[in-house]
C-alpha cells in the first residue's frame, strides 16, 4: 500500500537573465560614454567661470563745484559730445575775468616800456647829432685858437720892436685867450652831451629788459587765461565715447570734487569674454584655437570664438589685497588665470542685447 504522505519535489526556478544584461548593458555605455569623456577632455578645456566685458569708461570732474542740472538718467545711451552734468561755473567766470584784466594790463606794460625804448633812442640820435655838431665846433675852436697863438708870438716879436703899439698886442692876447676858452667850453658841451648819450643807452638798455620782461609776463598771462577757459569749460561735463550711462548716483547740490568719477559708461562698440581658467589648464592653450562660448542669457544658442590672449598675471595678482605668499600662514589654492576671448562673426542684433557682466561658459578646442 503505497504512502501518500511522501512531500513531492519541486523543480528548480531558472534565474533570470534580465538584470545582467541590463548590468552589462549600463556597464558597457558607461565606459563607453567614460572614454569618451576621457578622449574629449584631452583635447578640450571649459570652464563656467568667465563673462562678457566690453570697454567701460569713467566720467570724471576735471573740477571742483556744485551740480546745478543732471542732463542724463540710469541705463540711458548717449552720443560722443552729449552733455551729462553741469556744474556750478560762476567761481570759473570770475577767474577768467581776473585773468583776462591781468593779461590786459601786462600788454599795457609791454607798450609803455616800448614807447620809453623809442622815446630813448630819439633822444639817443639827438645827442649823437649833437656830439657830431661838437666835434665839427671843436674842430674849429682848434683852427682858431692855433691863429691867435701864432698871432699873439708874432705880435710879441714885434711889440718888442715897437713895430706895434701895446695896444694891439693886448688885442692878440684878448683874441688868444678868447679862442682858448671858447675851446673849452665846446670840449665841456661836447662831453656833457656824451654822459647824457651814455645815460640814454642805458635807459635803453633797462627799457629793452623791461620789454622782454613784460612780454614774458604777457605770456604768463596768456596762459593764464587759457587755463580759466579751460576750467570754465570743464563746468560742462560731456560723453567722451558713445554708449550706455550706468547707474547716476549724484544729485543737483551736491559738491564734486575735481578727480572724483561720477560714473561710468560702458561702450557699446565690442564685446569679448573674459574665461578664468585654472592654471593647471592653460598647459596646452595657445592664441588662435578655437572656442565654443555658451551664453546663459542665450540658452539655446551657442557662438564661436578665438582666444585673443593671456592676461600677464593671475586675478588674484590684481585683486585689491593681493596674496602675500611670504607670511607663514601659506595655504597653496589653485589660481586662476584670465584669458581673453573674441568673439567671431557676432551677430549685431545678439551683441546690442549683450551686456557686461553676463555669464558665459566657454570650450576651448586644443586642437
Amino acid at each position: 500500500m503505497e504512502n501518500n504522505n511522501t512531500p513531492e519535489i519541486e523543480p528548480k526556478k531558472k534565474k533570470s537573465l534580465v538584470f545582467p544584461i541590463i548590468l552589462a548593458v549600463v556597464v558597457v555605455v558607461g565606459g563607453i560614454y567614460g572614454y569618451r569623456t576621457y578622449s574629449y577632455g584631452q583635447v578640450h578645456e571649459e570652464t563656467d567661470d568667465a563673462q562678457i566685458a566690453s570697454n567701460m569708461s569713467p566720467v570724471i570732474s576735471r573740477v571742483s563745484g556744485y551740480v546745478t542740472q543732471i542732463k542724463v538718467k540710469d541705463n540711458q545711451f548717449v552720443k560722443k559730445g552729449d552733455t551729462l552734468v553741469i556744474l556750478d561755473n560762476r567761481d570759473q567766470k570770475m577767474a577768467l575775468v581776473q585773468a583776462e584784466a591781468a593779461l590786459t594790463t601786462a600788454k599795457s606794460n609791454i607798450s609803455n616800456a616800448q614807447a620809453s625804448t623809442t622815446a630813448t633812442s630819439k633822444s639817443i640820435n639827438t645827442s649823437e647829432a649833437a656830439v657830431t655838431t661838437a666835434n665839427a665846433q671843436i674842430e674849429a675852436a682848434k683852427v682858431n685858437v692855433w691863429k691867435t697863438n701864432q698871432d699873439l708870438k708874432r705880435y710879441s716879436i714885434l711889440v718888442k720892436d715897437h713895430s706895434i703899439t701895446e695896444q694891439q698886442y693886448e688885442q692878440a692876447l684878448a683874441a688868444k685867450q678868447s679862442a682858448d676858452r671858447q675851446l673849452q667850453v665846446l670840449v665841456d658841451q661836447r662831453n656833457q652831451i656824451a654822459q647824457q648819450t651814455k645815460v640814454a643807452s642805458s635807459q635803453t638798455a633797462a627799457s629793452s629788459q623791461q620789454i622782454s620782461v613784460a612780454g614774458s609776463v604777457a605770456k604768463q598771462r596768456e596762459v593764464d587765461v587759457e587755463n580759466a577757459r579751460l576750467n570754465l569749460s570743464y563746468t560742462i561735463i560731456l560723453a567722451p565715447e558713445d554708449g550706455f550711462v550706468g547707474k547716476v548716483p549724484i544729485q543737483a547740490g551736491q559738491y564734486l570734487q575735481a578727480g572724483s568719477q561720477l560714473f561710468s559708461l560702458v561702450k557699446n562698440d565690442q564685446k569679448w569674454v573674459i574665461a578664468n581658467f585654472k592654471e593647471t589648464q592653460v598647459d596646452k592653450m595657445v592664441e588662435g584655437q578655437k572656442v565654443k562660448i555658451e551664453i546663459d542669457a542665450f540658452p539655446d544658442r551657442e557662438f564661436d570664438g578665438v582666444v585673443s590672449s593671456f592676461s600677464p598675471a593671475t586675478g588674484s595678482t590684481f585683486s585689491i589685497l593681493p596674496p602675500d605668499n611670504a607670511s607663514g600662514n601659506f595655504v597653496k589654492v589653485v589660481q586662476r588665470l584670465p584669458v581673453k576671448i573674441d568673439f567671431v562673426k557676432l551677430d549685431p542684433n545678439v551683441a546690442k542685447k549683450l551686456r557686461t557682466g553676463m555669464n558665459v561658459k566657454a570650450e576651448v578646442s586644443l586642437k
